[in-house]
């Protein structure tokens, strides 16, 4: 189920210092939920729920890859181009800009 992007939502994501170390990270190449809890310092456990709460707002795809052996295991990667705060009417707005599948 993909939520909707509320700015006070987007807030508190994008707050987390390892949901955007994530999106950094996977910004230059698929990464394992292994590699990422390297590259940020956390646990394989604090990395999958913050790769959950990315995945609710479509900001993290999911692929599955293969290696030498047949054995499979997943990567992820960032879907996020931009995000734009503005404030309209009194409110704060968010404009999300997703990179695009190569296939779409």
């Amino acid at each position: 189920m993909t939520r909707e992007w509320e700015a006070a939502n987007v807030f508190e994501l994008l707050g987390d210092e390892e949901v955007r170390e994530i999106l950094v990270v996977t910004s230059e190449s698929p990464r394992s939920a292994e590699e990422l809890a390297e590259r940020c310092s956390a646990s394989q456990p604090t990395i999958y729920r913050r790769i959950d709460s990315l995945q609710e707002y479509d900001l993290l795809d999911e692929n599955v890859e293969y290696d030498a052996d047949g054995n499979h295991y997943r990567t992820y990667e960032s879907r996020l181009d931009e995000v734009c705060f503005a404030v309209d009417d009194g409110a704060f707005v968010v404009d999300i800009r997703l990179r695009r599948d190569p296939l779409d």
